[in-house]
């Protein structure tokens, strides 16, 4: 490959970039992707964008980049949590480790692998990538050092920033768990794979097995129950409900009437929506929020086990509880709306199953894309085909 045809490359690159950073900036600022990039800002709100046609969502503007670069980490953690300040160090890492090598070799390495050879060197644009590695260089150059000791400093800064990045990773967390308030899911652990037995329920197993083992620490627990498509059908209404509930402020038109026509030339005749008053508004209007149903529920083989204190929650987490790894599974909970709960109702080893399957599908789908692309590649280089294989000289001649 030629340096111009990687600076083409780059630049291809770099203008798709650009691109699609203007997509974001102009389609952040439409009302309709509002719980798409504000889903966080919204829920905490409990409010809904509603704006005016307004030309400058339009138009790709950078003043967002300048503010997000501006931002410090006690706002990154107030907006947006601390997952996003630790995504943000990972990115600030990976600047200082890339800008680093490329100074040391843009400046040390690539000139001794260009003059590594007596030889006429073309225009550098012209010229191949090959006389910018170490294979230009001589059979025992003196100059091998330079690249030894280049990779001892990038190695050895990279630990460096990786332990100064775990130390303020680890103290920012510590004082967002002192400066938060206490989090019930911190001294929770999600129990799967509790064994079923014919003489206890669930309910009692989980009492009786950390009563025995976690009796100095153990608080209380809490069995998950499977209510069915009944619980769907109600959670269903309610999200509805909240829907509808937006639409209370808003005035309607009390005057309008509704309108009978007739359906094409044969069909009966239709009603529009009726507007009923108020009072029989408020009369009929269901109270969904209050509703208690007694849903027949059924036991599974999960449970929320609570704890005393942070510690003791941690250290069940991570330990083993049995020696048979499919039962009494135990990691920290997560939070009530990270929870889909439907999951929690299969058994453990089907998890485990499909995620064998999904390794599987993964793999199978790796292999039918190399293919495809071993073939093309292969297409591009017949001539070095030729002489590893050489008895395919006969079918390319062909």
């Amino acid at each position: 490959m030629k340096v111009g045809a990687l600076l083409t490359s780059a630049g291809i690159n770099i203008g798709l970039c650009i691109l699609f950073l203007s997509f974001y900036s102009v389609l952040r600022k439409q009302p309709q992707n509002v719980k798409v990039y504000f889903g966080r800002r919204i829920a905490e709100q409990h409010k809904r964008l509603r704006g005016a046609f307004i030309l400058e969502r339009f138009v790709p503007s950078p003043s967002w980049i300048v503010r997000s670069l501006q931002c410090t980490e006690d706002e990154i953690v107030s907006t947006a949590g601390l997952d996003a300040v630790v995504f943000n160090r990972v990115l600030v890492f990976s600047i200082r480790i890339f800008s680093l090598a490329a100074i040391l070799c843009l400046f040390g390495v690539l000139p001794l692998n260009y003059f590594g050879q007596d030889m006429q060197h073309e225009q550098i644009p012209s010229a191949s990538l090959e006389t910018f590695t170490i294979g230009n260089m001589k059979e025992k150059s003196i100059w091998l050092w330079v690249h030894c000791v280049v990779l001892y400093i990038i190695s050895g800064v990279a630990c460096f920033l990786l332990y100064m990045e775990y130390k303020h990773i680890a103290r920012l967390r510590l004082l967002h768990l002192v400066r938060t308030t206490t989090n019930r899911s911190q001294f929770t652990v999600l129990v799967r794979g509790i064994p079923k037995s014919t003489h206890e329920s669930f309910n009692s197993a989980v009492e009786s097995f950390f009563t025995s083992y976690h009796a100095p620490s153990y608080l209380s627990h809490q069995v998950v129950y499977k209510v069915g498509k009944l619980q769907k059908i109600v959670t269903g209404a309610k999200k509805v409900y909240r829907k509808f509930k937006h639409f209370k402020g808003t005035t309607v038109d009390q005057t309008c009437r509704s309108v009978t026509y007739r359906c094409c030339l044969c069909g009966v005749s239709s009603n529009s929506f009726q507007l009923l008053p108020t009072e029989e508004q408020e009369r009929e209007k269901p109270c969904v929020k209050n509703s208690n149903l007694n849903l027949p529920a059924e036991e599974c083989a999960a449970a929320f086990v609570f704890f005393k204190t942070r510690y003791a929650a941690l250290i069940v987490s991570k330990i083993l509880q049995t020696s048979n790894p499919m039962k009494w599974v135990t990691s920290l909970a997560p939070e009530p709306k990270d929870m889909y709960w439907s999951n929690l109702w299969l058994p453990y080893k089907q998890l485990w199953i499909r995620r064998i399957a999904t390794l599987l599908g993964s793999i199978v789908f790796m292999f039918i894309f190399l293919v495809p692309v071993t073939f093309i590649q292969g297409l591009t280089q017949l001539e070095q085909l030729q002489q590893r294989l050489p008895f395919l000289k006969g079918l390319l001649k062909g």
